[in-house]
C-alpha cells in the first residue's frame, strides 16, 4: 500500500524534522514492513512556472514535421519557444520549464538552437514532469480546472514533490489498509498526535427522498445510502485529489469515480456512486457469482492452474 506523506500529515502531526526514513523505521518497530520508500520529484529543479501562449506560428519542416514557434509570457517576460505539440491554443495557460530547470531523469533545460530558432525553454507534457504517461500533447491548465497567475511555481501548483512509503500489509492487518489506518499506527509507534477526520460525521438529510429498494443477500450487515444533489459529473477532479490518487497508485478517471476511490484509500471504506436516473431495480449487496465448488475438477482447481502456469516446463499432462 502506497502512503504519501502529505496525505498522512492530514491525520497525524509529523514533525518537520522527521525524515522519510524516520517514518519507515517507525513502522518497522510495530511490525509493519516498508517495501520501498520514494521521494517523488527529488530530481526536479526549477524554474518551472505557469506561462500563457500569446501567439504562435506553424512552420512545416523538411522532415514532414510541423513545429510551432511560440511566444510565451511567463509573468513579465516573454520567451520564444519551439514546440512540437499541436493541442494548445492562443491564450492557453501552460507549464514552462525555463533555462536552468532540470526535469525528471536529469534532463537539463537550456536555451538552444533548433529549427532555425533559439528555443528559450520548453512547454511541458505530463510525461515530461512524471505526472503520467501522456506524451501526446502538452498540459493545458484549463483542462485541470486551474487558472493560476503567470509565473506561479508549477512544482507547488501541480504537487510535483512528495514522499511515499509503500507498506507490505499482511492479510491479518486489514486495519492498516487506509491512510487513516496507516496514520493511526504511525501515531502509536511515535506518539505523534493523531486526528481522526473520519469522526466528523455530517448530519443526515432526506434530500431527494428514497432512491430505490435495497436488499442484503450476504457479505454485509448494513448498507448506507446518501443522495447528492447538484453534482456535476463532468466537472474536473481537483488537482490535489488527482495527484494523491496517482501517488497512491491509481489514475484519475472521472470526478465520481475519483471521489469514491479517494474515500476508499483514505478511510478503507469501499463505496460506489450510482446515477439515480439510470437505476433500474433494487440495489443488492452480495458476494460475486462464483462457480459451485462441486463443479470444479482437480484439473481446473486453482492450485493446479497455478502449478501449470508457473512450472509449465515440468508439468506433464
Amino acid at each position: 500500500m502506497r502512503v504519501p506523506r502529505s496525505w498522512l500529515a492530514e491525520f497525524v502531526d509529523i514533525p518537520s524534522s522527521a525524515t522519510l526514513q524516520d517514518i519507515a523505521d517507525a513502522y518497522v518497530r510495530i511490525g509493519i514492513e516498508p517495501e520501498t520508500t520514494e521521494v517523488i520529484g527529488a530530481d526536479l529543479v526549477g524554474p518551472i512556472v505557469v506561462g500563457k501562449v500569446l501567439e504562435f506560428v506553424e512552420e512545416p519542416q523538411s522532415n514532414g514535421k510541423t513545429i510551432r514557434w511560440c511566444q510565451v509570457d511567463v509573468g513579465g517576460t516573454v520567451h520564444g519557444i519551439v514546440c512540437g505539440a499541436r493541442n494548445f491554443f492562443v491564450n492557453d495557460k501552460v507549464v514552462v520549464s525555463l533555462p536552468g530547470a532540470v526535469l525528471p531523469g536529469g534532463f537539463a533545460i537550456a536555451a538552444r538552437k533548433t529549427y532555425e530558432h533559439t528555443s528559450d525553454g520548453m512547454i511541458c507534457s505530463a510525461k515530461e514532469l512524471a505526472m503520467g504517461d501522456d506524451h501526446s500533447g502538452i498540459i493545458r491548465l484549463e483542462e485541470l480546472g486551474l487558472d493560476p497567475d503567470l509565473g506561479t511555481d508549477a512544482i507547488e501548483l501541480l504537487q510535483l514533490r512528495d514522499e511515499v512509503v509503500e507498506l507490505n500489509v499482511l492479510p491479518d492487518s486489514g486495519y492498516v489498509m487506509s491512510i487513516r489506518g496507516a496514520a493511526r499506527e504511525l501515531s502509536h509507534a511515535t506518539g505523534w498526535q493523531f486526528h481522526d477526520r473520519a469522526m466528523q460525521v455530517p448530519e443526515p438529510t432526506a434530500a431527494g427522498g428514497p432512491v430505490t429498494g435495497v436488499s442484503i443477500a450476504h457479505g454485509a450487515d448494513h448498507i448506507v445510502l446518501r443522495t447528492l444533489v447538484g453534482f456535476d459529473p463532468h466537472a474536473v477532479t481537483p488537482m490535489w485529489m488527482r495527484r494523491r490518487l496517482q501517488m497512491a497508485g491509481t489514475r484519475a478517471i472521472s470526478l465520481a469515480v475519483d471521489i469514491t476511490n479517494y474515500v476508499m484509500y483514505e478511510l478503507g471504506q469501499p463505496l460506489h456512486a450510482f446515477d439515480r436516473t439510470k437505476l433500474n431495480g433494487d440495489i443488492v449487496v452480495r458476494f460475486p457469482n462464483r462457480p459451485n465448488p462441486e463443479q470444479i475438477t482437480l484439473r481446473d482447481s486453482p492450485i493446479v492452474t497455478f502449478i501449470r502456469r508457473k512450472f509449465r516446463s515440468l508439468y506433464k499432462e
